[in-house]
């Protein structure tokens, strides 16, 4: 019995190590199951992130906007952004510091050379630096980026980060292998950027097509650009030169530019020259270490002092004075529907008062006795009056300033005579009055014409020719390091001199005063040069610096 007993009592316990095997069978399937379905659906919402870069809304902040969309973009290793490392104060160690130096003298030396070396391998990696301003973040004020390659990728990365940094000023790029194509990309990028950024410098990156001139177009807004180390030869300098000015554009924007360390000749000094026949807002140029020689020279400096214009010129000029009148009588329709009938009923009336004036001065002279003397002026005076309004005035042998009368005569071909204000003249003045107004009228449309155009700038006529008076607004040239010799130089010292008689006549009044500064040094001539020490004497009182700090010294030895 107790075996039997057993046999049923052991048959239900047989069962239950096949069910906790089950069991334990079902709950691994459900961690698997549990651990297989977040792995499913968790790498597409991840993926979702790094395919928009678009719809990335940048913060202002250039480090992490950029480190973003390099990730959206695809960047597994990209440039960091760093602060710009600035010069230390040079440091002088004490008595203590350099005794406990060289206690631990064996630690320090392993140390700093670990530090050397990591110090050194982060130099060669590739950086943004960034200048700040006040140490905050989002006020980057200069970008610096030197030594690597800027890819078009990277490019649209900086059309999405850059135009958020409201105070960005310059733009920074040394040798970081551009080509005409991403030029063309970076130039596109520039109007996006903040209204601040005025200062661009692309040096080191030379261009088979030397398309550089892309970046002073008219609707530029860059003021100062640095092109240095670029190889430009004669044909960059040719197109350069046309983006500084021809006979119907000009750039009104740049300010300043760097053209040194370049293969520029007397051919393209030539281009340069012309292009600052017409221009008015260049006021710093160099061509430091350079190839120009005397013939490069002399053009550069005939273009500072009164030089003839070209047959191509003087036509334009005349144009553009008979545009300028036609202007002006658009602005005032009154008087330019009326200036005829007007004029004619002014010569009946002045006709009539003529003659009733003479009639009462017969008159007057049978029945009073006048002094001779006077009777003469008066007839002399009147005479003049006739003359003048008949006839009407000229244009004046020097500078041709315009007159007052030739509104009616504008309309008939008279080239030398729009330059008036029609809206102005009521009719035929005569009189010292008149004269006085026609100054006036010269006065204000010269200040009005330099800043429209250059070839309406008052100007001299010489044996049949114009002459303008040359481009004063150029304060400093750079011409170290050239092929000049003292054939150059004595083109410069006749600018030199022309300007210093040009500033003296014009002192009192407003206005481009010339060169401040000239640098001829290191040239092909000796330091000992007639011409060169007469060219340093008459700039020294020039150079506002170097007067300053004589100045200075002469009040520390005289206080």
């Amino acid at each position: 019995m107790s075996s039997e007993q057993s046999a049923p009592g052991a048959s239900p316990r047989a069962p239950r190590p096949g069910t906790q095997k089950s069991s334990g069978a079902v709950t691994k399937k459900g961690e698997r199951a549990a651990k297989e379905k977040p792995a499913t659906v968790l790498p597409p919402v991840g993926e979702e992130e790094p395919k928009s870069p678009e719809e990335y809304q940048c913060s202002g902040v250039l480090e992490t906007d950029f480190a973003e969309l390099c990730r959206r973009w695809g960047y597994t290793d990209f440039p960091k952004v760093v602060n710009r490392p600035r010069p230390h104060p040079p440091f002088v160690p004490s008595a203590s510091l350099s005794e406990k130096a060289t206690l631990d003298d064996p630690r320090l030396s392993g140390s700093c050379s670990l530090n050397s070396l990591e110090s050194k391998y982060v130099f060669f990696q590739p950086t943004i630096q960034v200048e700040l301003e006040q140490e905050d973040s989002k006020s980057v004020k200069e970008i610096y980026i030197r030594g690597w390659k800027v890819e078009e990728r990277i490019l649209g990365v900086f059309s999405k980060c850059l135009p958020p940094l409201t105070q960005l000023q310059a733009i920074n790029l040394w040798k970081v292998g551009l080509t005409d194509k991403t030029l063309t990309t970076f130039i596109e990028l520039l109007p996006l950027c903040s209204s601040t950024l005025r200062k661009v410098s692309l040096e080191g990156n030379p261009l088979p097509e030397q398309s550089y001139h892309k970046l002073m177009a008219l609707d530029s807004t860059i003021a100062h650009l640095s092109l240095r180390n670029n190889n430009i030869d004669d044909r960059g300098a040719q197109l350069l030169g046309q983006a500084l000015s021809t006979l119907h554009s000009c750039n009104r924007t740049l300010v300043s530019l760097n053209l040194g360390f370049n293969h520029i000749g007397d051919e393209g000094a030539g281009y340069i020259a012309d292009g600052l026949r017409l221009n008015r807002s260049l006021l710093w140029l160099s061509l430091a270490h350079n190839r120009i020689q005397d013939k490069g020279a002399l053009k550069l400096a005939e273009v500072l002092r009164a030089f003839e214009l070209t047959h191509t010129e003087v036509v334009e000029r005349r144009r553009l004075l008979l545009e300028k009148g036609t202007q002006e009588r658009s602005r005032s329709p009154s008087s330019s529907r009326h200036g005829d009938s007007k004029t004619d009923r002014e010569k009946s009336q002045m006709v009539g008062i003529s003659n009733s004036a003479l009639v009462d001065k017969t008159d007057k002279t049978q029945t009073m006795k006048t002094p001779k003397g006077l009777g003469k002026k008066k007839e002399k005076s009147w005479e003049l009056a006739k003359k003048e309004e008949k006839s009407g005035s000229g244009q004046s042998p020097t500078q041709g300033t315009p007159k007052k009368e030739d509104a009616t005569k504008a309309g008939k071909g008279k080239v030398t005579i729009p330059e008036q204000k029609p809206s102005r003249a009521k009719g035929i003045k005569i009189g010292s009055r008149e004269k006085r107004s026609i100054l006036l009228e010269s006065e204000l449309v010269v200040e009005a014409t330099e800043v429209v155009n250059p070839l309406l700038e008052p100007v001299e006529h010489r044996d049949g020719k114009v002459f303008m008076p040359g481009n004063k607004v150029l304060l400093h040239l750079n011409l170290i390091r050239n092929r000049i010799t003292e054939v150059g130089l004595e083109g410069f010292l006749a600018t030199v001199q022309y300007q210093m008689q040009f500033s003296k006549a014009k002192s009192a009044s407003k206005g481009p005063v010339g060169l401040l500064w000239l640098s001829l040094a290191k040239n092909c001539f000796a330091p000992q040069c007639p011409a060169y020490t007469i060219i340093q004497e008459l700039m020294l009182p020039r150079d506002p610096i170097k007067a300053k700090l004589s100045e200075d010294e002469a009040m520390a030895f005289f206080p």
